[in-house]
């Protein structure tokens, strides 16, 4: 395609609360959960480890990806390095044996216990004695968001966890957080083609003093090119999402062609061109990518290199945004379960 993809180097640090880490950090979560089936151990190793190694030094993962496997997976690997990077979890969404039948199933459950719980539990699969940042992964509607920021607050105290973080949360649910215990970050999906931080959080984030990131960067793939939807796997969380449904894709499909123009003009990769729009948005705004790919991983990375014109950014924005987007990033049933503030 005749693109100068950029090469992955030293990349510069951004703050996270009482951290610096890499500004493109890791989201482990491909490695076991969502995308399909995981990949082998001895692949998601290579990932993390060459990872480590081209110097990202953030590391994402949750109670609730393989139902557990992902936090097993990366406190396995990367138990012998823990000096070198900032770790961050996330409970209130895990797996349960609801039906006593060995089947687990999602439940957003916020309640101080379970989070001291699933906080012990995490601890004892990351091997690890602290969680640097720990986020609520959902806030669950059916506990005061004060009554869970208390306990994960409590978790501070003991010395269990450093930072407290939300994820996918509305500016007002952050503030009233925020007065309970200091909000680290903010995690929530924020691409090109998903603008809703745009609206009032990203900007509540900024004034708190608390980082934003962003996961979904790349826009769940779209961002890197052509997706076969036919090849998806059967347990392919994109399978539910509207934005992917045959006619809407091909409607997005066509915003792809003057996208990898745009990525040609910038010399770098559509995926570094994705990320490298983040990166300029905001210096508070911490992508964290996920991949199963060394090759991907290394391309990734490498758009810390890449430097965008105030007009290529400007063409950015009027090519993909909320208006040019065809379909909603959630079915009914995932926009109930999240806080954020939605487009009318």
């Amino acid at each position: 395609m005749g693109i100068n993809f950029k090469k992955a180097s030293h990349m510069k640090n951004r703050k996270l609360g009482q951290f610096q880490v890499s500004e493109i950090g890791l989201g482990c979560m491909n490695l076991s959960h969502a995308y399909g089936a995981p990949v082998s151990e001895a692949q998601a190793e290579k990932v993390l480890l060459t990872a480590l190694d081209a110097g990202v030094t953030f590391f994402d993962t949750a109670a609730l990806y393989g139902f557990s496997a992902n936090e097993t997976l990366v406190g396995k690997v990367l138990k012998a390095h823990r000096q070198k990077f900032t770790l961050a979890s996330k409970c209130g969404m895990t797996g349960v044996d609801v039906n006593g039948d060995g089947k687990l199933v999602r439940v957003i459950d916020g309640r101080p216990e379970t989070i001291r719980k699933t906080c012990e539990d995490a601890l004892k699969r990351l091997q690890t004695d602290v969680i640097d940042l720990y986020y609520l992964h959902r806030w669950d509607k059916k506990v005061p968001i004060e009554d869970s920021v208390g306990a994960l607050s409590d978790l501070v105290r003991q010395g269990k966890i450093q930072s407290i973080g939300l994820s996918e949360v509305s500016a007002s649910t952050l503030r009233k957080a925020h007065a309970v215990h200091p909000i680290t970050a903010v995690q929530t999906e924020y691409s090109l083609w998903t603008r809703n931080p745009e609206i009032a959080v990203l900007q509540a984030c900024k004034e708190l003093g608390a980082s934003f990131v962003a996961f979904s960067p790349v826009a769940r793939g779209f961002l890197c090119g052509k997706l076969e939807l036919d090849a998806f796997d059967a347990k392919d969380i994109r399978k539910g999402m509207p934005r992917f449904t045959p006619e809407n894709y091909a409607a997005n499909f066509k915003l792809f062609a003057p996208y990898l123009s745009l990525a040609q003009e910038a010399g770098c990769s559509p995926a570094q061109l994705a990320l490298a729009w983040l990166l300029h948005k905001d210096s508070h705004i911490i992508p964290i990518p996920g991949t199963t790919s060394v090759a991907h991983l290394l391309d990734d990375i490498g758009a810390s290199q890449v430097h965008l014109s105030a007009d290529l950014i400007a063409k950015l924005d009027d090519l993909i945004n909320e208006k040019t987007v065809q379909g909603n990033r959630y079915n009914a049933q995932a926009n109930s379960e999240v806080d954020t503030e939605n487009f009318v």
